[in-house]
């Protein structure tokens, strides 16, 4: 059994006495439904899960006029063996995008405010099957993704106190235990090999055996696939599919990460491509890095559009397009060149994704600077450069001493927690979850 963070954060939600119905956002087969349904067996004497994928059929208790009482008493014809009643009974609507009036309905739960709601579903992001009524002002959201390096260490076995001593050492800036270091890199080798789905980090667990989990890695990349095939529309299908599929060579076959349409298709333009590459975002599928043109706050106002780097939502996913032996080199710390320098960036993009950031990157074109994350914090900017050995960050550096609004910024590197006379906290790739 995996353990999740969502889990305090649903019990968080339900703590809330304002609280409005829950959607609960990610990609396929991040644990949407496990999360939610061991939260219902644990937190409520009742729960009740109605899958709109696995039964159709449903979608009846939604037709007609979307009354709670209405609505109530027709899943107590559907469910019999089930209660439904105030304050007892969590209504989870599983795979509610194949069910708009489901969707619509929310609005009047909330409304109401006498059952608990938790709604799931991939693909929200789209207009697939878009609801004429949706929810807006009536809904709290929350985004899953994969394991982050800190659950992955859980579903290792570690200690949840030798995970936390991570963040101690982080915040106190003080370097880890030589012994801690080197075992916690292993960890982070096996993490980048195997990425955080849970199927797959599961499966590893079950049977400590590579081949097994990379098995399910493929079948996840063409479950994916499959929904770009069944859900975006015809003029976007082949587009988006060539897009994703490109991205392990955007990031692991050259030394510029810039999302580039010519490798999608030569002489590929963003006219052709860009409408593709926004589905691919608002699907959960992938997450766009924007180049900014200053390192100031706020960032978002610097944003240079078009100029974007594109990655995985998950490391597994970026995996699965690589031939099996990228495992053993990663595990065996043999990897070098381009592709040794994209994944550990994918591993941080991964990190700071699932720690809630933007992802933004800076290049001057001119200086030829360029820092490969800047973050926001308390209305200051962190810039984030992730090296895959030692080398000495010379933009970064560069960049701070130009910018007297940096106080802060990072090197993610081979090395343990240092403090360089710049200004500059070296960390080691495992602490990425810690920005």
């Amino acid at each position: 059994m995996l353990e999740r963070k969502v889990q305090s954060q649903l019990l968080a939600w339900k703590g809330r006495a304002d609280r409005k119905s829950l959607i609960v956002r990610g990609a396929r087969q991040v644990g949407k439904t496990y999360a939610v349904e061991r939260f219902g067996r644990q937190c409520y004497p009742e729960s009740i899960t109605v899958n709109f994928k696995e039964t159709p059929s449903a979608a009846a208790v939604f037709q007609g006029d979307l009354t709670v009482d209405g609505m109530v008493q027709a899943l107590r014809f559907r469910y019999p063996d089930h209660e439904v009643a105030p304050g007892r009974t969590l209504l989870f609507l599983d795979e509610i995008q194949e069910c708009p009036e489901a969707i619509t309905s929310l609005k009047f739960w909330t409304a109401d405010g006498r059952y608990d709601v938790i709604a799931s579903g991939s693909l929200l992001g789209i207009d697939y099957n878009r609801p004429s009524s949706y929810p807006v002002g009536y809904v709290d959201y929350l985004t899953l993704r994969g394991l982050d390096f800190e659950e992955f260490l859980w579903a290792q076995g570690l200690a949840s106190e030798l995970a936390s001593s991570v963040y101690q050492y982080f915040e106190a800036r003080e370097p880890v235990p030589a012994a801690v270091h080197e075992q916690l890199m292993g960890h982070f080798r096996l993490f980048c090999a195997l990425g955080g789905m849970p199927e797959v980090v599961q499966t590893y667990e079950d049977t400590k055996d590579f081949r097994a989990a990379d098995r399910v890695q493929r079948a996840l990349l063409q479950g994916y696939l499959y929904d770009i095939a069944h859900y975006a529309s015809a003029s976007e299908k082949i587009k988006a599919e060539k897009c994703f599929l490109t991205i392990a060579g955007q990031l692991l076959g050259k030394e510029n990460h810039k999302f580039q349409y010519k490798v999608v298709e030569k002489g590929g333009k963003a006219a052709k491509y860009y409408s593709s590459v926004d589905w691919l975002v608002n699907a959960d599928m992938a997450a766009t890095s924007n180049n900014v043109s200053s390192a100031s706050y706020d960032l978002a106002d610097y944003e240079v559009q078009g100029n974007f780097r594109l990655y995985c939502t998950d490391v597994s996913l970026l995996l699965a397009m690589r031939d099996f032996g990228l495992k053993q080199a990663i595990v065996e710390g043999s990897l070098f060149g381009n592709t040794k320098g994209g994944l550990y960036e994918s591993f941080v993009a991964d990190a700071l994704l699932k720690s809630g950031h933007a992802l933004r990157f800076y290049r001057n074109e001119s200086t030829k600077r360029k820092v490969d994350f800047l973050i926001q914090s308390a209305g200051s900017v962190i810039p984030v450069e992730v090296k895959a050995g030692r080398s000495a960050a010379n933009s970064l550096c560069a960049l701070m001493k130009g910018n007297s609004e940096i106080e802060l910024a990072y090197k993610i590197a081979d090395a343990n927690v240092g403090m360089g006379e710049d200004g500059v906290v070296t960390i080691p790739h495992y602490m990425a979850m810690c920005l």
